[in-house]
């Protein structure tokens, strides 16, 4: 990226409203990193957006509270690798952008037959499975660099609460700056 590309896109990730849910994105990844080390094999899930984030999962209300405060706090004094998790989406989106694309780049040329596209399978096939595999770091670098953020600056949770939906338990993590 040239130098002027980079700082536009720096300028637009910092940019009032994505900081904010990128900030709350790392808030959240933070307190999933927590809740699976104190609930390990609970399948959980979380959502940011502009105003906080929601944590899906059987968590009581009191140890969801305790561990958003922990995930603040750590986050805050600079265990800034909290704001990232194994599990994000955006690990699923980048490995789905590089296989998807480098399996496309390999028909490229390949003939019109179905006989043709079916000789490039075993390429096409390692390919992706080459980009799967480079996804992995690239995910948790695209993480760490543009989906979330582990600097809090003068974020703070101001609420927190849960109901039930059906047989899940959501929790609600009001933020606000």
């Amino acid at each position: 990226m040239s130098e002027s590309i980079s700082k536009q896109f720096m300028g637009l990730l910092n940019f009032s409203p994505l900081l904010r849910i990128r900030q709350n994105h790392g808030l959240e990844h933070a307190t999933l990193n927590l809740l699976s080390h104190r609930f390990p094999g609970r399948p959980m899930a979380g959502h940011s957006d502009l105003n906080g984030f929601r944590i899906v999962g059987d968590v009581p209300l009191e140890e969801m509270q305790s561990i958003v405060h922990e995930a603040w706090l750590r986050l805050s004094n600079g265990e800034h690798q909290l704001a990232v998790h194994p599990s994000c989406g955006t690990n699923y989106v980048v490995g789905g952008i590089l296989a998807g694309s480098i399996a496309a780049f390999s028909m490229i040329g390949g003939g019109r037959r179905l006989r043709d596209k079916l000789e490039r399978l075993p390429l096409t096939i390692t390919l992706a499975t080459i980009a799967l595999i480079l996804s992995q770091p690239l995910g948790l670098l695209v993480q760490e660099r543009v989906t979330t953020s582990g600097n809090l600056g003068p974020v703070k949770v101001v609420e927190i609460s849960s109901r039930n939906r059906g047989k899940m338990k959501v929790h609600r993590i009001i933020t606000q700056n």
